[in-house]
């Protein structure tokens, strides 16, 4: 077993245990006496490995120059992902409308008590 795989163990372990994730990191450092940022490392080097990421020395190739094909191919990817993201838009407004609408609904109820509740407290603060 790598080194890299018991720590994602120890910490994965220490997670499942409750302990939040940074602070696993940092007691499996001190345990092996390691930087903190080292045994974070070694964690990731191993997830990316299980998810099928390679060891981490693994690179994608750089790409030299941006075609035209290539240029229009990512503008209108990002334009669909614009218009899947209205929708979403329009959903979270609902949301947020209706909210607005239970608020006014409640504070239009409770506003005679309100105001009875303080017209009450005046007269008793002016006798």
């Amino acid at each position: 077993m790598s080194k890299a795989e018991q720590i994602y163990e120890e910490v994965n372990a220490l997670v499942a245990s409750g302990v939040e994730q940074s602070d696993a990191f940092r007691q499996v450092a001190e345990k092996r006496d390691l930087k903190f940022d080292s045994a974070r490392g070694a964690f990731y080097t191993h997830k990316r490995k299980l998810e099928g990421g390679g060891n981490g020395s693994v690179r994608r190739p750089r790409k030299r120059e941006t075609t035209p094909a290539d240029a229009v191919e990512q503008a209108a990817a990002t334009l669909r992902r614009s218009v899947e993201r209205i929708d979403d838009e329009v959903e979270i407004a609902k949301v947020r409308a209706d909210e607005a609408q239970a608020e006014y609904r409640a504070m239009k109820d409770s506003a005679k008590e309100r105001k009875a509740q303080i017209e009450e407290k005046i007269a008793a603060l002016e006798s």
